[in-house]
């Protein structure tokens, strides 16, 4: 079974990674996490990117706010797919921080979710796994089903309450 690598820049952000451990934790999807920072301790997010293949992990998500460098370090030291997530925070609310994870250079590509879309990261790296593991997709197509599930019982719910202000 594949891994995947989660690092974030604080612990300040994992209450946005609480949904994407969760995710990863349903789908049986084995996962470590760890916090390094871009500029506080670029060696040990080198360190992270550049043993991940050979500990097992097949996908790494990168959590960062502000500047929301660590993405882009991850991703220029290691040759497995860097899932960016951009934290809220700053002045800027996360959208410095969605810049800066999405505006990468040529040969260093940083997949990007949402600001604080911790959820949808640990989505997209099980897809990611699942190209090569048709019981991981097979798991991903039933929660797909449960969220149109969900959906249809919301709307069945409004039609109820439409009819009820006809009355």
């Amino acid at each position: 079974m594949s891994k995947v690598l989660v690092v974030m820049g604080s612990d300040s952000d994992f209450p946005i990674l609480e949904g994407c451990f969760k995710l990863l934790n349903k789908f049986g999807v084995e996962f470590e996490a760890h916090v390094a920072s871009a500029h506080r301790t670029p060696e040990r997010a080198e360190e992270l990117a550049r043993t991940a293949r050979e500990k097992g992990f097949s996908v790494v998500i990168a959590a960062a706010g502000l500047a929301a460098h660590l993405g882009g370090v991850l991703a220029a030291n290691t040759t497995l797919p860097v899932i960016g997530i951009p934290c809220k925070g700053g002045s800027l609310n996360g959208v410095d921080a969605l810049y800066a994870t999405v505006q990468m250079p040529t040969g260093i590509p940083v997949a990007t979710v949402a600001i604080d879309g911790g959820k949808n990261a640990a989505i997209l790296a099980c897809q990611m796994i699942a190209i090569a593991d048709s019981e991981l997709a097979d798991k991903l197509a039933a929660y797909k089903e449960e969220m149109k599930s969900e959906v249809l019982a919301k709307d069945a719910k409004l039609q109820d309450k439409i009819k009820a202000m006809e009355a």
